[in-house]
């Protein structure tokens, strides 16, 4: 059964979107961070012009610092916002010659601004505001005492421009992630191309249209178009097999049923009893042959098309000495010495089908007996070896030509022989049975000396 499980459209966006998410954030919290760096940027450096406009104005007079607060510089610090504008200047022994920052430069900035300009962001009355200062001397003032200028606003200006820079990298990068997101659908759909493509090639095919596919994939779907391809294959020689076999089983049939008809007929045409009499028994033998042939055909479609085996422990050996003493006891059987080799001592525990293992072993008496002329020896036991056991049977009939060795387990086919009442089908059915208990068929035989059949179980673990 096929549980659907999402679709690979939505696994691929869901993927896609988590990337651009992930590597958003982190352009985000840069471009908020930029946008106050470039604010802070903008706003420092008009502090600085600013305290630069202130130095220009300070004169001297009597040994003293004046100032006359330039226009210049509070232009200089002048924004949308309002700002509220701070400065104060601060004579060689840190007074405060003019100002309104009431004294909140410590002497500790001071000290640092006799090292370089600084900013800062500060408290000033329980609001931030950013405070630029720096200490200056110039050749041309009457005194080369040196002198600080500090000069601070509030943070409102700048805030509004980081937040407007923000506001301008969100929606450019908004609209980025929205053509993103539509070439992104454009190209998914792009990319599963191949696949509806394979699809639909598929759904064209006939039911019986089992030959390979001919598609262009990418390489990410070469592994399921080769696999498609060696399903199609499986099925393909599947197919074969089974036309084969219905046309040999029905090739069987007709002949024997076929005989049937010329003997009645023949029968029907005489006036003799005796005659008739012949004619049943033939009719008789026949029929028999013809009911073994179907059973043997039902036994393999049984075997071949037959739901999962359910597997219980047998002891195998129990299993084999059972069989061919029934097998013994036949009338068929009667002419040949049929019995025992060597069984292992303890019992020999493997996963299987009692029924079906009987099948097997009755299926390989069978065909020795068909195929061994009478007074021959038909030899069947058991070997331990390691953690499989190996059943085996041997004659001493004539054998089978080694070219004809690999064939045996094929269906009808007889070893070349003809000569025999025998359907093909035993070992075709004993090969089956074999594969559906994991088990190895093996055939050996030297022409004129016998042939010998062994096949390996692999052992339940306890028994190894």
């Amino acid at each position: 059964m096929i549980i659907v499980d999402g679709t690979l459209k939505r696994r691929l966006a869901v993927w896609l979107l988590a990337t651009v998410g992930v590597l958003g954030a982190f352009l985000l919290i840069e471009a908020y961070t930029s946008a106050h760096r470039a604010a802070d940027r903008a706003y420092d450096s008009q502090l600085e012009a600013a305290g630069l406009t202130i130095a220009e104005a300070i004169q001297w007079q009597d040994g003293r610092p004046i100032v006359e607060m330039p226009a210049a510089a509070f232009q200089i610090l002048a924004t949308n916002q309002q700002e509220r504008v701070f400065y104060a200047i601060l004579d060689a022994t840190g007074r405060e010659v003019t100002g309104n920052l009431d004294g909140t430069v410590t002497p500790e900035w001071q000290r640092a601004a006799q090292t370089g300009p600084m900013w800062m962001t500060v408290q000033h009355y329980g609001s931030p505001i950013r405070l630029h200062g720096r200490e200056l001397t110039s050749a041309g003032w009457e005194s080369l005492d040196p002198v600080q200028i500090w000069v601070g606003h509030t943070l409102s200006g700048r805030d509004a421009l980081a937040s407007d820079l923000f506001v301008r990298t969100l929606t450019r990068f908004l609209t980025m992630v929205l053509l993103a997101g539509l070439l992104m659908l454009l190209a998914i759909r792009t990319a599963l191309g191949p696949v509806r493509r394979l699809r639909q090639l598929l759904r064209q095919r006939d039911a019986d249209d089992v030959s390979p596919l001919y598609a262009r994939v990418p390489g990410e779907l070469y592994d399921m178009a080769d696999a498609l391809n060696a399903l199609l294959a499986r099925q393909r020689e599947g197919r074969d097999a089974l036309l084969r076999f219905t046309a040999d089983a029905s090739h069987q049939l007709k002949t024997p049923l076929a005989g049937l008809q010329s003997t009645s007929e023949l029968a029907l045409q005489s006036e003799r009893p005796d005659d008739w009499r012949q004619a049943l028994e033939t009719v008789h033998r026949s029929a028999a042959r013809t009911s073994r042939l179907a059973g043997q055909l039902l036994s393999l479609a049984r075997l071949r098309h037959a739901e999962e085996a359910r597997l219980a422990t047998v002891d195998l050996s129990v299993v084999l000495r059972d069989t061919v003493m029934e097998w013994a006891e036949r009338d068929i059987a009667q002419h040949h010495d049929l019995g025992l080799g060597s069984l292992p001592e303890t019992p020999v525990r493997i996963q299987g089908e009692s029924w079906s293992l009987r099948e097997m072993i009755g299926n390989l008496i069978d065909n020795a007996l068909r195929y061994t002329p009478p007074d021959s020896e038909i030899t069947l036991s058991l070997e331990r070896q390691a953690d499989t056991v190996l059943l085996v049977i041997m004659d001493n009939g004539p054998g089978v030509s080694d070219d004809l060795l690999g064939r045996l387990h094929q269906p009808f086919e007889r070893g070349g022989r003809q000569d025999t009442q025998g359907s093909g089908l035993g070992l075709a059915i004993v090969d089956s049975i074999a594969r559906r208990h994991d088990a190895v068929l093996s055939v050996h035989s030297a022409p004129g000396h016998g042939l010998w059949i062994g096949i390996r179980f692999p052992l339940l673990p306890e028994e190894t």
